[in-house]
């Protein structure tokens, strides 16, 4: 699981810049058991690589409880609606609602067998979609899947009906018809305009008697799903004791589930490494020098690791001094990232490598480094910039100042982030006043950093995670430009008519090749923009009760929660 927003971890495997995710993958500059020194460190896993300990259904013992992590209690599950984004959210209503397809260890789409018979490109000019569902796959309410859901999903989403508050349209609003095709299981879809990624869209699908009004779309899923049609269903939704469980759902007409129960306790990130040792879950992340170094020699534990689409970054609001792209650019050439880095990753055994690009991960086809200056750490330029905005030296150690205001910025952090991750913002704070820059960091609670400080604007500097952001169309989200008060997933809401541009032609390019070089140049303009400073892409280091089977560190692949169980 991932500590998330989303925005913890996953809805962008395929379709908008997954969901961003406070940021956790940090270690400890000064915790015990780890270190650089006693660490085996290797190089980040590369490209299709997973550890699950992958296991055939008839290697997994039948019945039994998997208990796992939550950082936070889930409010909104309408995947489609700007709060659903947290990525724990949206991964377990894949489970729980149709997930058209599925992403293998190379982050490859593949149709689920158990609500497609088939789905492909049966015309190119217009682009047409055409699905042939399985005529088994039926709602909790009893009622078949059709194109009325697919029509009812493509017309909340594409951004055109008001009252629908939605996370984004990416692909939605390209389509201009969802009908019925040859018979009630056949559903075709058509684009206006060419779109690569068609297979990220629908995931998960959601009935249309779910989403029927703007007050169904927006309140009819929070704290409760109303219909789903999944192997798994919800058994209990407690928040008293921040609780939730997932059953086997006795209506699934595929393969039966092996768990009995799969549990999701919701606890801080800190946490997690004591409930794993006093047996209270199954699963912990391993990522910060203090987890690691309690975790790696435990009892019946296993570390896994694999490399995922997550990076970890720090944003740039757009107000108040940051409106200003000199001060933001050079609030970037003011952060020394190796040493950064460093802090990040002292005691961990991968290798946390700087990112130099928002949208391909360095183990993707397509990878270039466009950061070139903009993240090159050069403190003279960083006071040369400032000293261009117009804001004058006052003096070391004291702020610069301009028209009498000084220029002080907020840094607002999740309260129950890990030690390292204060640590680095510490460190950063510090670099910053060496340039005349004024760091204030704002601690506030868990469950309002993103709803009251992040998605509305709250905030000058903020650090979180953006996860599973493939296919590469899902970029979209996160840096297009606001429209009114939707600002997608753009919380830093900087963007410019270019990059759109650029982003919604790559996302129609059929060849890959073309629309990496229109994705690169996007994200040059990214970088000259001030939106966003990477950090490095975070390997997944978890650790894992020994027996757990095909759960663990998926890299780009989907997890099956329904596969998930315990050797026999």
């Amino acid at each position: 699981m991932h500590a998330s927003s989303t925005p913890a971890g996953r809805f962008g495997r395929a379709a908008a810049l997954a969901l961003a995710v406070a940021l956790t993958a940090a270690a400890c500059s000064s915790g015990g058991g780890g270190s650089a020194d006693t660490a085996v460190r290797t190089g980040a896993p590369g490209p299709g690589s997973i550890d699950i300990n992958a296991q055939p259904p008839d290697r997994v013992r039948d019945g039994g409880e998997v208990r796992l992590p939550l950082y936070q209690w889930i409010t909104q599950w309408n995947p489609f609606q700007v709060d659903g984004r947290y990525g724990d959210a949206v991964e377990i209503m894949r489970t729980v609602e149709p997930s058209l397809f599925s992403t293998d260890e190379a982050g490859v789409f593949k149709p689920s067998a158990d609500y497609l018979l088939d789905a492909r490109v049966t015309s190119t000019s217009p682009q047409v979609i055409t699905y042939r569902l399985n005529p088994k796959a039926r709602w909790s309410d009893g009622k078949p899947l059709s194109h009325l859901d697919f029509k009812a999903d493509w017309e909340a989403t594409n951004g055109r009906k008001d009252g629908y508050n939605i996370a984004d349209s990416a692909g939605y609003e390209l389509i201009s018809a969802v009908e019925q095709g040859a018979d009630p299981s056949e559903v075709r879809v058509t684009f206006s305009e060419p779109y690569a990624d068609w297979q990220n869209l629908f995931r998960p699908l959601i009935p249309a008697a779910g989403i029927a009004t703007g007050d169904d779309f927006n309140k009819g899923w929070v704290e409760k799903v109303p219909i789903t049609a999944g192997p798994l269903k919800f058994g209990t939704l407690d928040k008293t004791a921040q609780t939730i469980t997932l059953v086997p759902d006795p209506n699934w007409w595929g393969a039966k589930p092996k768990l009995e129960r799969l549990t999701f306790r919701v606890m801080s990130q800190s946490a997690t490494t004591q409930a794993f040792l006093n047996n209270e879950i199954d699963y912990a992340t391993a990522g910060t020098a203090t987890a690691y170094g309690q975790l790696k020699d435990a009892k019946d534990t296993v570390i896994r690791s694999a490399s995922p689409w997550d990076e970890v970054h720090i944003s740039f609001g757009g107000g108040g001094p940051l409106a200003d792209v000199d001060v933001r650019r050079a609030l970037g050439r003011a952060l020394d990232r190796d040493a950064l880095i460093r802090i990040a990753n002292n005691g961990v055994p991968v290798e946390f490598k700087p990112l130099g690009n928002h949208i391909f991960m360095p183990n993707q086809t397509g990878y270039r480094d466009n950061s070139g200056d903009w993240a090159k750490f050069d403190l003279a330029a960083a006071k040369k910039l400032l000293d261009g905005a117009g804001w004058k030296e006052d003096g070391a150690g004291r702020p610069r100042t301009r028209a009498g205001q000084a220029l002080t910025l907020h840094w607002v952090l999740n309260e129950s982030a890990a030690q390292a991750q204060v640590d680095l913002a510490t460190a950063a704070q510090a670099m910053w006043l060496a340039a005349g820059v004024k760091v204030e960091i704002d601690k506030v609670a868990a469950n309002d950093f993103f709803t009251k400080y992040v998605n509305p604007g709250k905030w000058d500097i903020a650090s979180w995670r953006n996860t599973d952001s493939f296919p590469l169309s899902s970029s979209l989200t996160n840096f297009r430009l606001p429209q009114g008060d939707n600002v997608f997933g753009n919380y830093s809401k900087l963007g410019s008519e270019e990059i759109d541009g650029l982003l919604k032609k790559a996302a129609g390019t059929i060849d890959p090749v073309e629309a990496a070089k229109l994705y690169n140049q996007a994200d040059a303009r990214i970088w000259e923009l001030g939106h966003t400073y990477e950090l490095y892409q975070r390997p997944t280091v978890v650790a894992a009760r020994k027996g757990l089977a095909n759960y663990g560190a998926p890299g780009l692949a989907s997890v099956d929660y329904a596969r998930i169980g315990w050797e026999k």
